[in-house]
């Protein structure tokens, strides 16, 4: 509890927290003010006016909204991830836990687990301003937005907003192990980003393969019929839900196994 508590303090003083939610919601709402002022003059002209405005048409927006979040936010989640973890070991602040006598992997398990408390903490602040943008942007193209209130639909964000959650924080963890493994912010973000785009290119040739690989399950757990891909694009073949979340968790764990595992065998020298 002592390392938890730690590691959430460390990060909530670190600008990186800060920056990464503020380019995310930055972006969100970029994104979704000019869907709000263009796609109503889109749609009487033809094209795709008409997909542009489920994007703000309630209920349906919050999960489109929750699935947008994703797939922006995994690839963020996935930096700062990285981020996290290779400071670790540029900074000296594993070496310097070690020397006290703490357990390599029981550090950095907590050390994830307070990465992923802060996203999940993430994800609620950029959900509720998403909704508070899409609420803007569906007036500005002239959307009723009654459906805001629906029973129905409210009653299901908190399971979905926990597999959000999970999703964020699959992606969170593989970002942490590849810059555990490689010992460095720079080269964790940049493989982690590598990955990340090489998945959705692989999607074209590959859908049958690409649907069990990490962003696109992620996308899946929340999938919804309106909805694309983790990266922004559509997915052909995508995983039922509740599988992909099975999926997804195992990626988490075995992404956390290798970052404790290594670490535990590393050379750590003063």
């Amino acid at each position: 509890m002592r390392l938890f508590v730690s590691g959430l303090r460390k990060l909530v003083r670190r600008p990186a927290t800060y920056i990464t939610l503020g380019l995310m919601v930055g972006l969100l709402a970029l994104i979704y003010i000019a869907v709000g002022a263009t796609a109503r003059q889109a749609a009487a002209v033809g094209g795709d006016g008409a997909q542009a405005l489920l994007l703000v048409t309630f209920p349906g927006a919050y999960a489109l909204l929750l699935s947008f979040i994703l797939g922006l936010g995994g690839l963020f989640a996935m930096i700062y991830g990285a981020a996290v973890a290779g400071s670790e070991w540029t900074w000296g602040t594993l070496k310097a836990a070690v020397a006290r006598g703490e357990s390599r992997s029981r550090y950095q398990l907590l050390s994830f687990a307070s990465i992923g408390l802060l996203v999940g903490i993430g994800l609620l602040v950029a959900f509720a301003i998403g909704v508070a943008v899409a609420v803007v942007a569906a007036n500005l193209a002239q959307v009723p937005t009654t459906g805001v209130t629906d029973a129905t639909t409210l009653g299901t964000l908190p399971e979905l907003l926990g597999r959000g959650w999970l999703a964020l924080a699959e992606a969170c963890a593989l970002g942490f192990a590849i810059a555990t493994l490689a010992r460095s912010q720079l080269a964790g973000i940049g493989v982690g980003i590598a990955l990340y785009f090489a998945e959705g290119f692989a999607s074209i040739f590959l859908p049958d393969v690409v649907q069990y690989l990490p962003f696109s399950a992620a996308n899946s757990v929340v999938a919804t019929s309106g909805g694309g891909a983790f990266g922004g694009g559509a997915a052909p073949v995508a995983l039922e839900p509740d599988v992909a979340l099975v999926v997804v968790g195992a990626w988490l764990i075995g992404a956390l196994v290798v970052a404790a595992v290594f670490t535990e065998r590393a050379e750590i020298s003063g």
